[in-house]
C-alpha cells in the first residue's frame, strides 16, 4: 500500500450527504475533508463520531452500540456517542463528534462539534484530596476528578520515579520493541501541570493518620487530607531461592525494570523465565520478539489452567513453543549459581537473564498499619470506602464486593483499577456511585489477543464454541451452571456483549 492510499479517507464524503440505505449493521464510515468519520444509528438518532478508540485505535465500526455509547471492540472502552467523552477506560482521551442534519432521509455531516469544557463544581466539596499511588488507579482518580469539575487541590503522590504509565504495554509492546518510549506515559508533563494536579515522583508515605487526616512522607513532612485514596498497587513476589538476589535476576513491574531487561537482552543469548503466569508468558514472548533464546520454567502442568482451563493452557503452550520457547513444566528453579540455575528434576539452564514472573502482593502494610480493615486486600465497601470514611481505595489493593461473581473479590487488571479509580473519585465527590462493573482484562501472546470477561475464582465446565486451535474461540466458564466469565480469542463482538449480558443479569 503506498502513502496516498493509506492517507486516504474512507468511505462516501459525508457533507454532500449519504442515504441510511448505505448503512450497514446501523453503522456507516465516512469522511469530512480529510478526517474519517464513523455514523452511528442509535435509537432513532444519527450520531457522528471520531471511528479509532483513543486508547490504542481500535476500529470503532466493529464494536457494539448501547444505548447511546459505543464500545470499543479490542478491550472495551467506551464512548458517549453525544460528546465523544471516554465513559470507560482504558481510553481516557474524548474522541470528537460532529454535528448531524437530517435532509429527509439522507444525512449530512459538515461541522465539528467543540469540545465541552468541564465546568467547575459550585457545590461546596472538601478542598484537600489525596491519592497515594501512582498507578492506573491513582491517575484514573486524579484525571477524573479534573473532569467532573472538581478545583480544590490534588496532591498524588508515587514512590515510582517515572510518572503514570500504559503498565500493559511494558510487558507488551514496548519490551518486545515495537512500542517508542513515548507511547508509554499516560499523559505528558505539562498535563499535571496545566491541569494543578501536584504529582510528586519518588515520594515515600510512611503513614496515614486517620485522626488528624493527615499522611506522613518518607522525610517526616506531614500533608493534610479531607479525602484519601489509597491506591499502592501490587509488588512482584521475590523469588526465595540461594542466588535470586544476583543482578541478572530481574522481575517486571515498573518502568525501571522494563528498561533493565531490554538492556540487558541487548547482550543476552539465553533467558531463563521463572513462572508461566500472564506475565511472565507475555515476557517470553516479547523476547523472542528480539530473538533471544527463550526457557520458561514452572510448576504447573499446563500455562495459564488455572485461570483458562486445560484447553486454552495447551494452545497457548502450542503457540510459544510455536515461536521458539522451551517449557520445562511440573518443575521449579532450585537455585542460581551465577548463570547455571539448577532444576529440582536434575536438570541444568544455563542463562544470562532471568525473569522471574511468580505473581505479584498487594501492598496492604500502608492500609494496615493505618488501621483500615483488610482480608487479603484492603475491604472496601461497594461505593469502593475503606472501614474509616472519607479513606477509598482502589485498584490492586482493593477487595469489594462483585455482584457479578456474588463474591467478595480482589483483581489485579490493569482495566479494573482505572475504572475504580474514577468510582472512587467520583464518591470522594460525594456522589455515592456503585462499583458493578464486569471486570475484564486482556493478554497478547504474539498475534494473538485473549481477551476475559467476568472473574471465576473456580469453575465446574467451560463451554467452548468454535475452534482454540483456529484461533476463532468463545469460551463459557460456568459454576453450578451459570455463567461466571468469558474468554475469547477473535471474537470481539462476542465478548462485548458477554459483558453487557452480565452487567445487565448481575444487577
Amino acid at each position: 500500500m503506498t502513502m496516498s492510499e493509506e492517507s486516504k479517507p474512507s468511505g462516501p464524503d459525508l457533507t454532500e450527504g449519504v442515504a441510511l440505505t448505505a448503512f450497514r449493521d446501523g453503522k456507516l464510515l465516512g469522511h469530512v475533508g480529510a478526517e474519517d468519520v464513523l455514523l452511528v444509528q442509535a435509537g432513532g438518532e444519527v450520531f457522528a463520531i471520531e471511528p479509532a478508540c483513543s486508547h490504542y485505535h481500535g476500529p470503532l465500526a466493529e464494536g457494539l452500540v448501547v444505548d447511546d455509547t459505543i464500545r470499543c471492540p479490542w478491550h472495551h472502552a467506551c464512548f458517549s456517542l453525544r460528546s465523544g467523552e471516554a465513559t470507560r477506560p482504558p481510553a481516557l482521551s474524548a474522541l470528537a463528534v460532529w454535528e448531524v442534519t437530517r435532509d429527509q432521509d439522507r444525512i449530512i455531516v459538515q461541522r465539528k462539534r467543540e469540545a465541552p469544557k468541564p465546568t467547575a463544581r459550585s457545590a461546596p466539596a472538601p478542598e484537600k484530596f489525596v491519592i497515594v499511588g501512582g498507578g492506573a488507579a491513582g491517575f484514573a482518580a486524579a484525571e477524573m476528578l479534573r473532569r467532573e469539575g472538581f478545583a480544590g487541590a490534588i496532591t498524588m503522590l508515587s514512590d515510582d520515579g517515572a510518572m503514570p504509565v500504559d503498565r500493559p504495554n511494558l510487558s507488551k509492546d514496548y519490551l518486545a520493541g515495537n512500542a517508542p518510549e513515548d507511547w508509554l506515559p499516560l499523559r505528558g508533563e505539562d498535563y499535571y501541570r496545566d491541569a494543578g494536579i501536584d504529582l510528586r515522583l519518588n515520594t515515600n508515605v510512611s503513614a496515614i493518620d486517620a485522626k488528624t487526616r493527615s499522611v506522613t512522607l518518607g522525610n517526616g513532612d506531614r500533608l493534610p487530607f479531607d479525602r484519601l485514596l489509597l491506591a499502592t498497587g501490587a509488588e512482584p513476589v521475590k523469588l526465595q531461592i540461594p542466588g535470586a538476589d544476583q543482578p541478572h535476576v530481574h522481575t517486571l513491574r515498573s518502568v525501571a525494570d522494563s528498561r533493565a531487561i531490554i538492556k540487558a537482552a541487548g547482550s543476552a543469548t539465553r533467558v531463563l523465565v521463572i513462572g508461566a503466569s500472564f506475565i511472565g508468558l507475555e515476557v517470553a514472548a516479547s523476547l523472542r520478539a528480539r530473538k533471544l533464546e527463550v526457557h520458561v520454567v514452572a510448576p504447573e502442568e499446563r500455562p495459564m489452567q488455572r485461570v483458562l482451563g486445560p484447553e486454552m493452557g495447551d494452545f497457548v503452550r502450542a503457540l510459544h513453543e510455536e515461536n521458539g520457547v522451551n517449557f520445562h513444566l511440573g518443575d521449579t528453579v532450585e537455585r542460581l549459581d551465577g548463570t547455571r540455575a539448577t532444576l529440582k528434576s536434575g536438570g541444568v539452564i544455563e542463562a544470562d537473564l532471568v525473569v522471574v514472573g511468580i505473581g505479584v502482593k498487594p501492598r496492604l502494610a500502608l492500609a494496615e498499619k493505618a488501621g483500615l480493615a483488610a482480608d487479603r486486600g484492603v475491604s472496601v465497601s461497594e461505593y469502593l470506602e475503606t472501614s474509616i470514611a472519607g479513606i477509598f481505595a482502589a485498584g490492586d489493593i482493593a477487595r469489594w464486593p462483585d455482584p457479578h461473581s456474588r463474591q467478595t473479590i480482589r483483581v489485579e487488571h490493569w482495566v479494573v483499577a482505572e475504572r475504580q479509580g474514577q468510582t472512587a473519585a467520583r464518591n470522594m465527590l460525594g456522589r455515592r456511585e456503585r462499583f458493578d462493573a464486569v471486570p475484564f482484562f486482556w493478554s497478547q501472546h504474539y498475534d494473538v489477543p485473549i481477551n476475559y470477561v467476568g472473574h471465576a475464582e473456580s469453575f465446574d465446565d467451560i463451554v467452548i464454541d468454535g475452534s482454540i486451535a483456529g484461533r476463532d474461540c468463545l469460551l463459557k466458564y460456568r459454576k453450578a451452571g451459570r455463567v461466571l466469565a468469558v474468554a475469547s480469542i477473535y471474537r470481539d463482538l462476542d465478548s462485548l456483549k458477554a459483558e453487557l449480558d452480565m452487567e445487565r443479569r448481575g444487577l
